[in-house]
């Protein structure tokens, strides 16, 4: 990818129960957007949308959890032909509140089915960005980190890397060992100041979690 990328415009949209971060992702002078990971108060994004009369070009998925999936359905309701993108893995959570862990929480998430699914290596582009597609499994079966290779790179990282943490591993086809070496080999390569927007908690950079994480960065201790 040799072209100049510019700045894009992100908001953030707090969703509770959960505290989980979506993102309405698009270039400064575009009135289209895309979505990342919509959650369980749609009408919040869908509110912003409105107020700013924006076009949803996109509904892009990190990961298949009940939290970054919720809001799915009213997304495409409200603009049909904007296609929802997730990693090949984790399609079969879309519609299944077992598998997605909705119905554990008694709340159920049931989303349409994929439009895309995309895997390591990938590129997609919604709403006039580039975005070039990561696997990194562990805290799920078939999470996909979105990279954007801007100045700075900007990593939309779902649950993969939080500041001071890691996405939790302990679910059902979690493994931190897969979770673990993903970031190692896949993210830490990036350039310290790369951006990193989690699913969950404040924006962070490669360089920080690379030196300070607790989990996975330098002065981590192996686990036992």
């Amino acid at each position: 990818m040799k072209r100049n990328l510019p700045p894009l415009r992100i908001f953030t949209v707090l969703t509770q129960p959960f505290a989980e971060n979506s993102y309405i992702v698009g270039l400064p002078d575009k009135d289209e957007v895309f979505v990342i990971d919509p959650g369980y108060q749609p009408e919040l994004i869908l509110d912003y949308i409105d107020e700013n009369q924006l076009r949803v070009a996109a509904i892009v998925n990190t990961h298949g959890h009940c939290d970054h999936i919720a809001g799915n359905a009213e997304l495409k309701q409200r603009f049909p032909d904007a296609p929802i993108v997730i990693g090949v893995g984790d399609a079969p959570m879309l519609t299944d509140a077992d598998a997605n862990f909705g119905a554990m929480f008694d709340l159920p998430a049931i989303s349409p089915p994929a439009d895309r699914l995309v895997t390591e290596g990938d590129f997609i582009e919604y709403a006039g960005v580039p975005l070039h597609v990561l696997d990194i499994p562990g805290h799920s079966p078939g999470h996909v980190v979105y990279l954007y290779h801007g100045s700075p790179k900007i990593v939309f990282g779902g649950d993969v890397l939080f500041r001071d943490s890691v996405g939790r591993t302990d679910f059902t086809f979690g493994s931190f060992e897969q979770l673990a070496s993903g970031i190692r080999t896949k993210l830490w390569p990036l350039p310290d100041d790369s951006v990193v927007y989690p699913g969950h908690g404040p924006v962070t950079t490669i360089g920080r979690e690379r030196r300070h994480n607790p989990f996975v960065g330098e002065s981590a201790r192996p686990r036992p």
